[in-house]
């Protein structure tokens, strides 16, 4: 059973950081592209970064610089850290794996930014 488990979100500052987890089972995880999406109220869900199977990155323009995406192929885990938040970057998080024509999500996790 496929499972991408994602954890780490809440409630932080401006200016703050978080780090997002992403747990997966199921599957050969070293095999597979990893990404983070976010979904923000009322707007498309939209691609933050993404890590190859070979660890190559590449990130949207909004988070450049801030955001940082790894992965632990031992763990069968993918990262995302977060700093310098910014309200704007308030939204529910999910976790995805490609390889080939197969696609799974995780459930999301909610990232607050807020004073």
């Amino acid at each position: 059973q496929v499972q991408l488990v994602e954890s780490g979100g809440g409630l932080v500052q401006p200016g703050g950081s978080l780090r997002l987890s992403c747990a997966a089972s199921g599957f050969t995880f070293s095999n597979y592209a990893m990404r983070w999406y976010r979904q923000a109220a009322g707007k498309e869900r939209e691609l933050v970064a993404g890590i190859s199977s070979t660890s190559s990155t590449n990130y949207a323009d909004s988070v450049k610089g801030r955001f940082t995406i790894s992965r632990d192929n031992a763990k069968n885990t993918v990262y995302l850290r977060m700093n310098s938040l910014k309200s704007e970057d308030t939204a529910v998080y999910y976790c995805n794996a490609h390889f080939l024509g197969y696609a799974y999500w995780g459930q999301g996790t909610q990232v607050t930014v807020s004073s």
